[in-house]
């Protein structure tokens, strides 16, 4: 889909669909009052008529005939007056769908009523939902239906200004540079939503490996190293070794480099859990719990995929990207419980739990990421413990940090990636839980507290780098679709780690 921006007057565009986004009583809306008296009333009677309330994802839709040059007039619900980022992103992709229901090929969409000072954020939402609302993973189906037409250009007005219009070289002349940051941003979460969608009988640690050659063709800012179970094993990475040895497919520790072309202003390295199928292993997960493991490695899309929209946008940060890509399964080479791991970094682990292997994988990778990157902040993301969606429900992810500073800039990061985050303890108390009787620590804890003392397993391999931990476990997928949100994958946090790289 081409996302353009225009500041023309939206009543004069010939598109086949416009939209017009609508925050409670319409005829409360001073533009679409203008709108309906173009259509002779026909507007504001039909939203009486269908009951039409500006609710979220509420879409009211009359015909103009000759009245406008457009092929139809939608509006378009967005919830209360209060606009949030993500309220914008989900009007982009409910401006989307309903273009999409219609069989439009061009959608003109009036951005929501902005200030000059949320002028950027309104206009990058709604391009980052519009994007996100046109997903779909239906490679698998063998017949597509009509419906699946997709809207072939967007275009963006950017006319409703609340308030004192900005000055020359205000907000609005900007508008065209964040739309395309958002449709940037809405394009890598796709492509993070493809990476966990796909089966892991395809999506497996080697292919992982070309998904970062492909990203790093694309960018001469970026390169990429792939290393093979004999580099890790020379390296010491034993942990992460030891879960995927059940498996007939070899694991690959993936790293990404961007480098900045002045000098990079610090060093930040994201790492993403790999595993990209879960059976648990001889701690077996039942059928039910098992059937989405290939989600498992949400976290290596999430950082994988945010690079490609890095490297678009440009950061003045050097930036790395690692995941430690395995299989955990069953076999008779299989991790046992009872075994003594030797950690990267010297640490002797005994596995109590093999479900618990994330933990394992990412100590490594934390391990390598300090000594071959030298981060100044350093960031895990995980779909790691079922704990933290008991705590925090399926749509927010926990966060969890040795740095108070770092902590505060990451969750403002998310604030403004429109994305759900919450700030977690790192109890010390629960510590005591991890000890082992035959070595230095255990990979599991008791059930209560179960996200935290992921957290301090993880913390010991970080020492005293800056470091925040993301539990995705539960917004990493969804099974029902909900605004810019679709069934499955979501390409969690690629927004939110976008937004802290780039800003």
């Amino acid at each position: 889909m081409e996302i353009t921006y225009t500041s023309s007057a939206p009543l004069k565009s010939n598109a086949d669909l416009l939209a017009i986004p609508v925050y409670g009583d319409p005829a409360e809306d001073a533009f679409v009052r203008a709108v309906d008296e173009a259509l002779g009333g026909r507007l504001l009677a039909q939203a009486a008529t269908e009951s039409f309330k500006g609710k979220p994802g509420q879409s009211c839709i009359a015909y103009p005939g000759d009245a406008l040059p457009c092929g139809a007039v939608a509006l378009i619900g967005g919830g209360n007056k209060k606009t949030t980022n993500a309220a914008s992103r989900n009007i982009g992709a409910y401006a989307y769908k309903v273009g999409r229901r219609l069989k439009a090929k061009t959608l003109a969409l009036v951005l929501p009523p902005f200030t000059a000072r949320t002028a950027d954020s309104v206009a990058q939402m709604v391009a980052e939902g519009a994007v996100l609302g046109s997903y779909k993973f239906n490679k698998y189906i063998s017949e597509k239906t009509a419906t699946e037409q997709p809207v072939a250009m967007l275009t963006i007005h950017g006319d409703r200004v609340v308030g004192k219009r900005p000055k020359k070289g205000g907000a609005p002349r900007t508008l065209k540079a964040s739309i395309a940051r958002g449709a940037t941003i809405g394009a890598a979460t796709c492509h993070a939503r493809d990476m966990v969608n796909e089966p892991a009988e395809f999506l497996n640690p080697s292919e992982v490996g070309n998904i970062a050659k492909e990203i790093a063709k694309k960018h001469p800012s970026v390169s990429v190293k792939v290393l093979g179970e004999k580099e890790c094993e020379k390296l010491g990475m034993t942990m992460f070794l030891a879960v995927g040895r059940g498996s007939d497919r070899e694991s690959r520790l993936i790293h990404m480099t961007y480098k900045p072309a002045r000098k990079a202003k610090k060093v930040i390295t994201f790492v993403g859990k790999g595993v990209t199928f879960d059976s648990g292993g001889y701690s077996l997960k039942p059928s039910s719990a098992m059937v989405d493991m290939k989600i498992d490695m949400g976290g290596c899309a999430a950082v994988v995929s945010a690079m490609d929209a890095i490297a678009t946008i440009g950061s003045p940060y050097e930036i790395h990207v690692i995941t430690a890509c395995c299989e955990n399964l069953v076999s008779g080479n299989a991790l046992l419980l009872g075994d003594v791991l030797n950690a990267m970094d010297g640490t002797t682990v005994e596995v109590t739990n093999t479900d618990a292997e994330g933990r394992l994988t990412l100590g490594d990778a934390l391990t390598y990421a300090q000594e071959k990157t030298s981060p100044d902040e350093l960031f895990d993301f995980a779909t790691l413990t079922g704990a933290s969606m008991v705590a925090l429900g399926a749509h927010t992810a926990g966060v969890f940090s040795n740095n108070e500073k770092l902590a505060r800039t990451w969750l403002k990061a998310a604030d403004s990636a429109g994305e759900d985050m919450w700030r977690m303890p790192l109890n010390k108390k629960l510590k005591s839980q991890l000890k082992s009787p035959i070595a230095d620590m255990r990979n599991n804890g008791e059930r209560y507290g179960g996200a935290i003392t992921a957290g301090l397993f993880l913390e010991h391999f970080v020492k005293d780098t800056a470091w925040v931990h993301v539990d995705l476990a539960g917004p990493a997928s969804v099974n029902r679709e909900s605004g810019s949100t679709m069934r499955g994958g979501t390409g969690f946090a690629v927004a939110s780690i976008v937004e802290h790289a780039t800003r």
